[in-house]
């Protein structure tokens, strides 16, 4: 392939990208879907022509989907305003991705060693990456909801990121070890872990934000966004929840109004820092569709047809998907005292987090995952199916009264505007 033809065809998958993103804004259809199926069009017309060369592919999709999980979770982060007012949707959005993902690992666990007869080890760490909610995914699809349930969203899915995550790489480090997964001494193991890394996190983020206003150079923030990326990677050197930093690193810099005290506002010139800001979130917002593109369309692109002649994968994959849905489904029942569905039952996406954890899964010396019952093939269909079953959800509530699920009608929304908006009728919520 010449570099003529890599100049139209790189920029003409961004425009198709921008494409997608605004057909997916007006019709609620998940964007990753339609780059994911373009990534397997690409790959059937460059194999009709001769070329099936993509071992690149091994090195480059786990690469970008990494960035692309550091960039799309600081962007979440910097959407999320901290106030005494909205403590009561943070916790909600905490515990119900702490609890599905609990309930859904153990939900997994159970059917793949007691059905697929798989051995315990595997099991929990196949269960793990298809628990997990995709901020990716979610974040960018809620952006048409109302703000208190975008908000809950996005709380929820950036919970369930960094939670499967830890979970993972505990479940990982315990088994490798041949230690207990669940006891005292390993539990409080990881909470002295995690409290460091908070710790850790406030001070790098400290550091970072002094950078950002004491740095003249026009080029800056890309230099903060590689010094994120080299704390993430260091991170993940010592099996450390990094994303734990950038989340914290992402919140401090949405709300270092609210979170620090007046003479270290009057010190730091806050009125010409959060025009800085401003532009960094601009960067980071256009540099985590830019990596979002092109890991799914690669994702997409490494797709071989011929692996999907068997039923099976597909049976396995919406029985997946199905229990977890149910289980999300009692959850919000039982917590709500509502029984009728909400479009929040089914905004839990699959995808780049799910697909990062099972390509680490394989590269695993202890445990034989090429003979596993749940593949790559499986994974797949669960993030479609899951993909699918979130479009059904919002195309619901165009036809629903939109009942809240999860959050308090009471809660107050805080958005502060420069005017007083006009009254929008029930209808059009």
């Amino acid at each position: 392939m010449n570099t003529l033809i890599i100049l139209f065809v790189f920029p003409l998958l961004i425009i198709f990208s921008y494409l997608f993103d605004a057909f997916s804004r007006k019709t609620k259809f998940p964007s990753v879907i339609l780059l994911m199926f373009t990534g397997i069009i690409i790959r059937i017309i460059i194999s009709a022509n001769g070329y099936d060369e993509i071992g690149f592919l091994d090195n480059l999709i786990p690469v970008l989907g990494t960035i692309g999980l550091i960039l799309i979770v600081l962007e979440g982060a910097l959407e999320l305003e901290i106030k005494k007012e909205k403590l009561p949707i943070i916790l909600k959005g905490f515990f119900a991705a702490l609890v599905i993902l609990i309930v859904n690992i153990t939900a997994l666990k159970w059917m793949f060693t007691n059905i697929f007869e798989m051995n315990t080890q595997l099991a929990i760490l196949s269960a793990i990456p298809l628990a997990i909610i995709s901020s990716a995914v979610a974040i960018p699809s809620a952006a048409g909801l109302l703000d208190k349930d975008r908000e809950f969203v996005v709380y929820e899915s950036t919970f369930s990121d960094i939670l499967g995550i830890m979970i993972f790489n505990y479940a990982l480090r315990q088994f490798e070890t041949n230690q207990l997964l669940i006891g005292t001494t390993p539990l409080i193991s990881l909470f002295f872990q995690i409290l460091g890394v908070v710790v850790i996190s406030i001070a790098i983020t400290y550091i970072l934000f002094r950078m950002i206003r004491q740095i003249d150079h026009h080029v800056k923030f890309f230099l903060i966004l590689a010094l994120l990326i080299m704390v993430y990677a260091f991170g993940k050197l010592f099996h450390l929840p990094a994303l734990v930093t950038i989340f914290i690193f992402g919140i401090f810099l949405s709300n270092v109004k609210s979170l620090l005290p007046q003479f270290l506002k009057n010190y730091l010139e806050l009125d010409q820092t959060e025009k800085e800001l401003d532009e960094f979130h601009i960067l980071t917002a256009e540099s985590a569709f830019l990596v979002r593109t092109f890991f799914f369309l690669f994702f997409g692109f490494s797709i071989q047809l011929a692996d999907f002649k068997s039923v099976q994968p597909l049976f396995y994959g919406v029985l997946i998907i199905l229990i977890m849905l149910l289980l999300r489904y009692a959850y919000f029942t039982v917590t709500t005292f509502k029984v009728k569905p909400s479009p929040l039952v089914y905004m839990s996406p699959r995808g780049l987090i799910s697909i990062l954890l099972f390509i680490q899964l394989k590269e695993v010396e202890f445990i034989d995952f090429s003979n596993s019952l749940i593949n790559e093939r499986v994974l797949l269909i669960v993030i479609l199916s899951s993909m699918l079953f979130m479009l059904i959800g919002t195309l619901k509530k165009r036809q629903t009264d939109y009942p809240k699920v999860g959050i308090d009608d009471e809660t107050p929304l805080t958005v502060e505007m420069d005017f007083d908006p006009p009254e929008i009728p029930e209808n059009n919520s």
